[in-house]
């Protein structure tokens, strides 16, 4: 990976396959054993982020060097292990999995308003199966994902091929701005809104936070956004926990109107008491605090 993020994750057609031909063949289990393989190869043959989570584990969390070594490759194993889990979840081996939520309460009691509800999350954890959760609310409503729309398109459309037909709906960012249209639309039909906060692109408008004790640039848009809308505002994380369990965290923001850096203050908050609890789960495998030039 670059030292910056370039707006979509690496990995390739092939690769994919071949796990997938393992969880449903073989079974979980031994698509995790194959991991142990690729984990070591990307502490060996991915530079920069095996850089930038040695520096997040040694210098962000004051881990011992030793302690930061065996982490980046127990890292890179986790990180596998919440893809697998993804894609084996949307597959249909959902009841190979438990769920417990302590987010419920929080996103029934926003929805209940009648306004909808944005929800920012993190590249921590393993948000990407929460739709599973959502599922289950007492208050039915729809979700719908912003995204940059510019992940690996041959990935993306074999995972879709190989897993049941999501509900999510997914509002692509555009230039010319008219996803916030379909924001205000999504809202005015008290659906779930959700973006991820935690993921800066080069020329893009940022705004600047504290995050484990060192200043970084997070996206402008999504605390603007939620700053502006006047609709609850939840903090949202779906955390790995042993073997194959996930536990749903919520947070509500307490900020006042249009006070866009506060909600960025809170989340930052949010996402160091997730990564303090979870230390493994932490999925930004770039310069994220901006000190490798």
């Amino acid at each position: 990976m670059a030292t910056e993020w370039q707006g979509k994750s690496r990995g390739t057609v092939l690769g994919y396959k071949i796990f997938v031909f393992f969880i449903k063949n073989v079974g979980i289990g031994a698509a995790y054993f194959i991991l142990y393989f690729v984990a070591t190869y990307f502490c060996f043959f991915s530079k920069d982020s095996t850089k930038s989570i040695y520096y997040y584990f040694r210098h962000r969390l004051k881990y011992s060097k030793t302690k930061s070594v065996l982490n980046v490759f127990k890292s890179y194993y986790v990180f596998g292990q919440t893809i697998l889990d993804k894609i084996a979840i949307n597959s249909g081996l959902s009841s190979k999995f438990t769920y417990v939520s302590y987010a419920s309460g929080l996103i029934n009691e926003a929805l209940k308003e009648k306004k909808g509800s944005i929800l920012i999350s993190a590249h921590v954890g393993n948000f990407e199966v929460a739709e599973f959760f959502f599922s289950n609310l007492e208050v039915s409503a729809s979700i719908s994902l912003l995204t940059t729309d510019v992940e690996h398109s041959a990935i993306k459309e074999y995972l879709e091929s190989v897993s049941k037909k999501s509900n999510i709906n997914f509002i692509i960012l555009k230039e010319d701005l008219s996803h916030i249209f379909e924001i205000n639309a999504a809202l005015a039909r008290n659906e779930i809104v959700c973006i991820t906060g935690d993921r800066y692109m080069k020329g893009s408008k940022f705004l600047t936070q504290e995050l484990l004790g060192k200043e970084a640039k997070f996206p402008a848009g999504p605390f603007l956004l939620a700053s502006r809308l006047n609709v609850p505002v939840l903090f949202v994380y779906v955390m790995k926990g042993p073997k194959r369990h996930y536990q749903l965290y919520a947070k509500k923001s307490k900020a006042k109107y249009r006070d866009a850096q506060t909600i960025l203050k809170e989340y930052t908050e949010s996402v160091t008491g997730m990564l303090k609890k979870y230390p493994l789960q932490w999925f930004n495998y770039f310069d994220f605090w901006d000190v490798m030039k």
